[in-house]
C-alpha cells in the first residue's frame, strides 16, 4: 500500500453506525438443504435487506481453502512483482484505486473478468476457474429458489443469464491490510479508514466470502450501517442493480462498503454475475401485475456497465434510468 496516497481516504463515523463489537443479529441465513423454505425466504431477505447468507451451500471447503491460501501468497509478493499485473484497464492488480473516477481504498485486488484468469501461477487460474464454476452454479440454484419464491415462470428466467456462455462473469480477490495508524479526528479519536467506500454491485447477484475477519457492513433501510458477522464457512449473496429492475423494485440493490480493521488482515472473494453485454434489462412481464407500470427505462447490460464506468463508487446509477414519471 502506498501511504502518501491515501491520507485523504475516508473514515468511518461513529454516527448512524454500529460498530464490529456490535454485529447485527439479523442477518437472513438460508438453508439449501431446505429448498420448501429457502424459496420464501429468499424472497423476504430480498425484500427486506437485499441481503442474506446461504449455508449448506455445496462448494468445496478444500477448493475455498486452497484458492484463499493461493490469493494470501498473490498479495504477500513484493510490490515490483504484483504490479506485473497492472494492465491498462480496470482489470488485474490494482492498490488504492478503485476505478478511474477518483475513488481510492485501503485494498489492493485483483480483478479478473469472464474465463480469463491470468494470474501469478497455473495453480491461481486453476482454483479460480474450479471455484468460479462452482459458485455460477450456486448463483443459478438461488436464481431459480427465487423465481419459485416469486411464482414466475420459467423457472430459469433469472438463472439463464449466468448460465449462457456469454454471460460476464468478473472475479474480484481483495486484501484489506490492517489499519495499524488509525487517523484521529478532531477530538483525538481514531476512526478506521474505509477499505471500500459504500457502494451498489451493478450486476444481477454478487456471492461473497471472507475470512475470519470482521469489517463488511451492509446499510438498512432506514440508512444505519450494520457491521455484518464474518463467517467463513458461508457465502452472501448481494442483490444487485439489475436484480432491482428485473423485479421492478420488490428486490432492493443493497448498499455496503468495508472498514478497515485494525489488528488483522481481511481477504474476500467475490463472484459477480452479469448476463450477456446485449442482454436487454427490464421488469421481468411474468412478474408484473395487471396494470403496474415499469419505474425504468429498458437498457443492456451493456449500456448500465458503460454508466457505471464513468460514476463515482457512491453514485446512484439507477436513478438515471428511472422513467421521468419516477424522478
Amino acid at each position: 500500500m502506498v501511504m502518501s496516497e491515501l491520507k485523504n481516504i475516508s473514515l468511518a463515523k461513529s454516527c448512524n453506525t454500529n460498530s464490529d463489537k456490535n454485529h447485527f443479529t439479523g442477518i437472513p441465513v438460508i438453508d439449501l438443504l431446505r429448498p420448501w423454505d429457502a424459496k420464501n425466504l429468499i424472497v423476504k431477505a430480498c425484500q427486506d435487506y437485499g441481503f442474506f447468507k446461504v449455508i449448506n451451500h455445496g462448494v468445496s471447503p478444500w477448493l475455498v481453502a486452497e484458492l484463499e491460501n493461493e490469493a494470501i501468497g498473490f498479495f504477500n509478493m513484493s510490490p515490483s512483482e504484483k504490479n506485473k499485473y497492472c494492465p491498462p484497464n480496470p482489470l488485474g492488480y490494482g492498490s488504492n484505486k478503485i476505478g478511474p473516477n477518483g475513488d481510492i481504498g485501503w485494498i489492493e485486488y485483483l480483478l479478473l473478468a469472464s474465463n480469463n484468469f491470468p494470474t501469478n501461477s497455473k495453480t491461481l487460474s486453476l482454483l479460480v476457474k474450479n471455484y468460479v464454476e462452482e459458485v455460477r452454479k450456486l448463483g443459478c440454484e438461488i436464481l431459480e429458489l427465487m423465481a419459485d419464491g416469486l411464482k414466475i415462470e420459467p423457472r430459469s428466467v433469472l438463472s439463464r443469464m449466468l448460465s449462457d456462455e456469454k454471460a460476464d462473469t468478473v472475479f474480484r480477490l481483495n486484501h484489506y491490510p490492517p489499519d495499524l495508524d488509525p487517523i484521529l479526528d478532531s477530538e483525538g479519536r481514531g476512526r478506521n479508514r474505509i477499505g471500500f467506500g459504500e457502494h451498489t454491485d451493478p450486476h444481477l447477484i454478487s456471492i461473497a466470502r471472507s475470512n475470519t475477519t470482521s469489517g463488511f457492513q451492509i446499510c438498512l433501510a432506514d440508512g444505519t450501517w450494520v457491521a455484518v458477522p464474518p463467517d467463513e464457512s458461508s457465502f452472501f449473496v448481494n442483490v444487485d442493480d439489475l436484480l432491482q429492475v428485473l423485479t421492478n423494485g420488490r428486490f432492493r440493490s443493497v448498499k455496503h462498503r468495508v472498514v478497515a480493521n485494525r489488528l488483522k488482515s481481511r481477504v474476500s472473494m467475490i463472484y459477480f454475475g452479469g448476463p450477456p453485454l446485449m442482454e436487454k434489462i427490464s421488469p421481468l412481464d411474468s412478474l408484473m401485475e395487471h396494470g403496474e407500470e415499469s419505474l425504468y427505462n429498458e437498457f443492456t447490460w451493456f449500456e448500465y456497465k458503460s454508466c457505471m464506468y464513468k460514476s463515482r463508487l457512491s453514485q446512484d446509477r439507477l436513478s438515471l434510468f428511472l422513467k421521468p414519471s419516477q424522478t
